[in-house]
């Protein structure tokens, strides 16, 4: 018995050095099929006919009724050898067990099971047929979300008579083995906190993952194959006015001369305030006053009301320090944000560029693969013709793991790509910059695998000092 408790504790040791390159765990409604290969230990007192610790295999077959409940049909075979005859038998047992799964949503997860069923010997002469229940537990290490390794123990006992308390034996089984799930529904990724914490918790039903908050995309992130042109226009309003002086109008002038020469363009125009004064007040003046653009816009430049929205902000999107009037100052702005999806090789950016790099990472890796290097280039070149550009690679990724390794993560892909830059096209690294936001700056819901792809992104946000 203590050689099978010591063969279990190593291999679930082995399972645990491994946790941090593993995935997602069970999900509800996932069928799973288990072969596995493993040991036998006979009762010492009741069933000393039988030579000890004899090799089994076998084969599960499994349903996940939610993430913590599941059943399996068990069957396994092994040949017993008789002590005294030395013939060898067929020994056949099934059973159906019922598991709980103790971290459902962690890489590992062990489980407790128990369960009942019976136990075929096949000899000569009328085979025996003994009924057993057994009771044990044991891990799953996900290496992918439908791959796991597995380890299992269980506790056997076998009624061999209709006297139960006299002939029975009591055997243990040990196992280990494989695990691939197929269908289910898609897990939504565990929130930050708890996927950062499972190696503290007790073994205890962990809380079902909370509700993403509501999604807010920032009109200034580009999406792929456009480019976002950002505009700050600086001006002042009348206190607690949104009606337009008319030395802010040149500048206004920037965003529909721009919009008039490219037609296909659309803008979101941003109302942003200082901190003076509460916050739903602040956030109706911005509105009004972005609105009070986009009007502008509508009736002295023609451009259509829709290729414009107003979005207000009030004072929750500073840029500048509050406690000094120069900082207020720059906190009382407009930002015009525009989308555009043509070649951003025939336009010169009034201010700002943003473009999306699509990059697919291998899990968990930051390599950049050497075919997305035309999509790379496409920051390179637009450098080299603006040479007195500079950018800053951001790296984004979904809130799969723990919020210290996404940012790790996002900072090393962000990084990759200025070295890729800096290598294969000659741009000076005094240009360039990294920065990894990790999961912070979602801009689509976590819970589906199309949701975590938007997610890990990689964007480029060019500032333009270019002479015109």
């Amino acid at each position: 018995m203590k050689k099978i408790t010591s063969c279990i504790c190593m291999m679930v040791l082995a399972v645990m050095a491994l946790a941090s390159t593993a995935q997602a765990g069970e999900r509800a409604g996932a069928f799973s099929i288990s072969p596995f290969v493993g040991g036998y230990v006979f009762d010492d007192n009741d069933q000393a006919w039988f030579r000890q610790n004899r090799p089994l295999g076998g084969l599960r077959l499994g349903y996940d009724f939610t993430d913590h409940f599941a059943a399996e049909l068990v069957g396994t075979y092994m040949k017993g050898e008789y002590k005294a005859t030395e013939h060898n038998v067929g020994v056949y047992s099934y059973r159906l067990d019922l598991l709980y799964n103790i971290l459902a949503d962690s890489p590992i997860v062990p489980y407790l099971a128990f369960g009942g069923g019976g136990t075929t010997i096949r000899q000569r002469g009328p085979n025996s047929h003994d009924g057993t229940v057994d009771a044990g537990g044991g891990v799953k290490f996900f290496m992918t979300d439908d791959f796991a390794l597995r380890a299992d123990a269980r506790h056997i006992v076998d009624f061999q008579s209709n006297h139960l308390s006299r002939d029975h034996a009591r055997n243990w089984e040990y196992s280990l083995g494989l695990s691939w799930l197929f269908g289910g529904r898609e897990r939504a990724a565990a929130p930050a906190k708890a996927a950062a914490a499972p190696a503290e918790q007790p073994a205890a039903v962990t809380p079902a993952p909370a509700p993403e908050p509501p999604l807010e995309v920032p009109a200034a992130e580009p999406m792929p194959g456009h480019y976002k042109y950002c505009i700050t226009l600086q001006g002042e309003f009348d206190i607690d006015k949104a009606v337009i002086r008319p030395e802010y109008k040149d500048e206004i002038a920037q965003v529909g001369n721009f919009m008039k020469k490219y037609p296909t363009t659309t803008a979101v125009i941003e109302g942003h305030t200082d901190n003076v004064g509460s916050y739903n007040h602040n956030m109706d003046l911005s509105q009004r006053r972005a609105e009070a653009v986009v009007n502008y816009l509508v009736e002295q430049y023609g451009i259509e009301r829709s290729r414009l929205s107003a979005k207000g902000y009030g004072f929750t999107r500073p840029i500048a320090d509050n406690a000094t009037d120069e900082g207020k100052q720059k906190n009382r702005r407009i930002e015009a944000v525009i989308d555009c999806a043509f070649d951003v090789q025939q336009v010169t950016p009034p201010e700002r560029l943003c473009m999306s790099l699509v990059l697919d990472f291998d899990r968990g890796k930051a390599e950049v693969k050497p075919q997305y290097r035309n999509e790379i280039a496409k920051v390179a070149d637009y450098m080299k013709r603006y040479n007195t550009t500079t950018a800053v690679i951001e790296g984004h990724t979904d809130n799969t793991g723990s919020p210290d390794q996404n940012m790790k993560l996002s900072q090393q892909r962000a990084q990759n790509v200025v070295n890729y830059l800096v290598d294969n096209f000659g741009i000076e690294r005094s240009r360039l910059s990294a920065k990894g936001y990790g999961a912070t700056r979602r801009i689509s819901y976590n819970n589906t695998p199309e949701g975590r792809q938007k997610n890990r992104r990689i964007n480029a946000v060019i500032d333009c000092v270019v002479t015109k």
